[in-house]
């Protein structure tokens, strides 16, 4: 990265936003991925050592909104929605048009959600302020996420499982678990891996 934040590679005229700190060994393709990204929090993003922000990546994140991305980790095509925290551990892969989000950003009820919805309309620019409280998703270590997933408000998915491609995750999983569907379910177990002195 420049030391005017932007990106020597990147097909897109922006920069890379003041809060966000990317590690020097990581790599981010383009700061299109920050067009929807308004944290004022400070440390607002951080991507690990090593880690991957490729290609439809977007941080949509909110006024408070905090993620943390760890080492070694590869992310593609992702949308993360987040009004609280996203946290993804190290060595984790997330698959194309995954979603994270740790708000629904709209009530439920139908009538608190229209009237929502009628308020937007009357904004410039156009934007859900976020009217539903933010639950932090926390994915653990070495997990790895199937295209098409979404992560529902308040998950975390433990270490070394793996989840589907194609499931809707509205509950905790457990560490080395396969977990699949729409809600998820655990399907089996993994061996967790026989780990040295130097892992």
């Amino acid at each position: 990265m420049n030391p005017d934040r932007t990106l020597p590679w990147d097909w897109y005229s922006g920069r890379v936003p003041e809060n966000v700190v990317v590690d020097p060994e990581a790599y981010l393709e383009t700061t299109y991925s920050f067009q929807l990204f308004r944290s004022a929090a400070a440390d607002a993003v951080r991507i690990g050592r090593g880690s991957s922000i490729y290609l439809g990546v977007m941080f949509d994140v909110g006024t408070q909104g905090r993620v943390r991305i760890g080492e070694f980790t590869l992310i593609n095509g992702a949308r993360i929605i987040c009004d609280a925290e996203v946290s993804i551990g190290d060595y984790c892969l997330i698959s194309w048009n995954t979603v994270f989000m740790d708000t629904l950003r709209l009530p439920t009820a139908a009538t608190a959600r229209r009237q929502e919805l009628a308020a937007t309309a009357a904004r410039e620019p156009r934007r859900i302020e976020g009217v539903t409280p933010a639950r932090p998703i926390r994915i653990r270590r070495n997990v790895w996420i199937g295209f098409d997933t979404c992560v529902l408000p308040g998950v975390t998915i433990g270490e070394g499982a793996v989840i589907g491609a194609r499931s809707v995750v509205v509950e905790d999983v457990p560490p080395f678990s396969v977990a699949v569907g729409n809600p998820a379910r655990v399907i089996r177990k993994l061996d967790p891996p026989k780990l040295t002195e130097n892992d």
